[in-house]
């Protein structure tokens, strides 16, 4: 599949980014290759891309659109929970930006046999790499009811989790997407909003197998420690739990003293590492949520390394 990826916020990715001829960038979530594509033209010349992705997919059907660009892209197929290691590896370091694309793309949605989607029968897998031992079929079908109903309240932000777990352990063995969704939809009475009922189920189970959460917190750290003086970070999220611990680092990251309020003296020593570019969220425009709906959730945060 070598269909070019239409990226979200791109404009605003370059402009966030100040992308410059000769810069070195990396790209945490290459995709479809969308914004990797962007950052390398408005590098050039002499500009340079790292572009990792955990989906083997991804980084294969990123490298034809990637080709023009030569040795000026890296693409490597690892988590960007490993962002220091690989870019110490690739002498990668310091760089002028580091991007973080969060979620799903629309490529993976679309490849019906990964269990991403409930629109179409597949095994329940969800797994970003298949190098990742536990799976979602795993999930729905060992973890207790109380552990599962947790996972998708805590993860799904799904009100009706108890429900859904509870009717889950009742039908279980589960094995394919639709099976799940049915058995969702059972769950909350066929009840319809503006999302199908099984929806934030899905994210949740998709969430836990990949550890996103876990894996975003620690690759944040990672990419400060990796932005030369005045390097941008630049990251795009598409709902409350990923956007939540982006925008609490960048807070932190921005202030001197972290130490509790209770505490009389500061013990922390703590410097600010970052400056924040943009003091609440950059959202698409109306005109980019018209033509690619998939935008409509965007939220951007942007900082700069200061020390």
């Amino acid at each position: 599949m070598n269909q070019l990826h239409e990226p979200v916020l791109l404009k605003e990715t370059i402009e966030a980014l100040q992308v410059q001829p000769g810069g070195r960038y990396i790209d945490c979530t290459v995709g479809g290759g969308g914004h990797s594509a962007a950052i390398l033209e408005a590098s050039s010349p002499g500009g340079q891309l790292l572009g990792l992705d955990a989906d083997p997919q991804a980084i294969l059907n990123a490298k034809p659109i990637l080709k023009q660009y030569g040795k000026s892209v890296l693409l490597v197929n690892e988590n960007f929970s490993q962002l220091e290691v690989v870019s110490t590896e690739c002498g990668f370091r310091p760089v002028h930006g580091i991007l973080f694309d969060l979620g799903m793309s629309s490529n993976q949605l679309s490849e019906h046999g990964r269990g991403f989607s409930f629109q179409h029968e597949a095994p329940l897998d969800m797994r970003f790499s298949p190098d990742q031992e536990l799976t979602a079929s795993q999930i729905i079908n060992d973890f207790s009811e109380n552990e599962l109903a947790m996972l998708i309240w805590n993860l799904g932000e799904e009100r009706r989790s108890r429900k859904i777990a509870k009717l889950i352990v009742k039908n279980r063995p589960l094995q394919t997407t639709l099976e799940l969704a049915q058995v969702v939809s059972k769950a909350v009475n066929g009840e319809r909003g503006k999302l199908h009922p099984a929806t934030k189920t899905f994210q949740a189970l998709r969430m836990a197998v990949n550890r996103e959460i876990e894996n975003l917190r620690s690759a944040l750290g990672q990419a400060v420690n990796l932005l030369g003086f005045g390097g941008r970070l630049v990251v795009i999220s598409f709902h409350s739990l990923e956007d939540r611990p982006v925008k609490e680092f960048l807070t932190r990251e921005a202030r001197g003293c972290i130490c509790p309020p209770e505490t009389p003296v500061c013990i922390c020593d703590h410097t600010p590492t970052l400056r924040l570019i943009s003091k609440g969220i950059i959202r698409p425009s109306a005109q980019e949520i018209a033509t690619n709906p998939r935008s409509r959730s965007a939220k951007m945060r942007v900082a700069e390394r200061i020390s």
